[in-house]
């Protein structure tokens, strides 16, 4: 039997398969004869591992003794870009973008923020697509749904699943059109950011409209923001749209925290057949040349389209199926990346106008 010393060290060089490093020393070890009791603590959430981690330390160690694992998180607050003040009452803000739609970016933010929540985290959702918000339906809000407003001024963010969602549509009615020009529509996507009484995040996920315009700007300019998710599918015209996005990211220095490509295969819901009918391995190739990593490959579903639709999303109604399986695993893989970001303070860069 080994000690408890020896245990410990074994641990510490087991690779985290969300991060790809070593856990290093974040391991509490204790044991009897019987049974050995283990505790991890994490910069991210990962309840949904602890089966699987469990069989795994079991099956490193040789371990005959029952194995007790604690997996416990502390999630602190990133750097952002610039010296913009943070936002009370949340620690981390990761915009999930695309260089166009029609790609899932909304059906992504809403099962990843679900997924982080089923992971332990405390999550919110801002939906910034102010002239097609979405996140009231995703989520299940019943047409009509208003947040509770504080002082006259201030949002109480209703509540689904456990995580806290603002929307524009909450504000409006699906028959009354946004017809804005960009300053309103900016000044409308701050005020519902920071004037929403967001209660502890850890991460609140905002779900960014289609491009690189006024709302990308303004986000880059005012909004302290930890990461960013890129979502795109195979296809080449997504791929080059995709391309944009990460160029904007990179050059107001917002970290690209890595690509998740949705549609990757259709499986045949006869046969079972996969079939790459978008392109194939277009989000690797996308990730390897901007030196990211892919979070996950979601399968053109069915079933995640219309558990979206209908306010139910597939982490939370099919919650053992293999989608949802994926949601976790890309949700894992975000917390670890964004918790070992080793970036500094950064400088935002000067706007200037040029012939070429």
């Amino acid at each position: 039997m080994q000690t408890d010393a020896q245990i410990q060290a074994h641990l510490e060089n087991l690779i985290d398969p969300n991060s790809g490093q070593a856990y290093g020393a974040v391991w509490q070890v204790t044991g009897d004869s019987n049974r050995l009791h283990l505790s991890l603590t994490l910069g991210y959430p990962a309840q949904t591992e602890q089966d699987a981690l469990i069989a795994r330390i079991k099956e490193s160690l040789a371990e005959p003794r029952d194995v007790l694992l604690d997996i416990e998180h502390q999630v602190e607050s990133q750097a952002t870009q610039g010296d913009i003040p943070g936002l009370t009452g949340v620690k981390n803000i990761i915009a999930v973008a695309s260089g166009k739609g029609g790609v899932g970016k909304s059906t992504t933010t809403v099962n990843l923020a679900l997924a982080m929540a089923k992971e332990g985290a405390r999550v919110g959702i801002l939906d910034a697509d102010i002239y097609g918000p979405s996140q009231g339906m995703m989520m299940g809000f019943a047409e009509g749904t208003r947040p509770q407003v504080r002082d006259e001024k201030i949002f109480i963010p209703p509540m689904s699943h456990g995580v806290q969602v603002m929307s524009m549509a909450f504000l409006t009615t699906k028959d009354t059109p946004v017809a804005w020009r960009g300053p309103m529509v900016t000044g409308a996507m701050m005020q519902i950011l920071t004037q929403t009484d967001w209660n502890d995040l850890d991460y609140l996920f905002i779900d960014m409209p289609p491009g690189t315009g006024d709302i990308q700007l303004t986000l880059a300019q005012k909004v302290p923001v930890a990461g960013s998710v890129i979502v795109t599918t195979p296809q080449d015209i997504a791929l080059l749209d995709a391309r944009r996005g990460i160029e904007m990211f990179n050059k107001v220095k917002i970290p690209v925290l890595g690509v998740v490509e949705n549609m990757s295969t259709h499986i045949c819901s006869n046969c079972g057949h996969q079939e790459a009918i978008f392109g194939d391995e277009g989000g690797d190739s996308l990730a390897a040349e901007y030196k990211v990593d892919v979070l996950g490959k979601l399968p053109l579903s069915l079933a995640i389209r219309q558990h979206s639709d209908a306010g139910n999303p597939v982490v939370v109604s099919e919650s053992e199926s293999e989608a949802a399986g994926i949601y976790q695993s890309i949700a894992r893989k975000l917390g670890a990346t964004l918790a070992s970001q080793q970036d500094n303070q950064f400088a935002m860069p000067t706007i200037g106008m040029s012939d070429d």
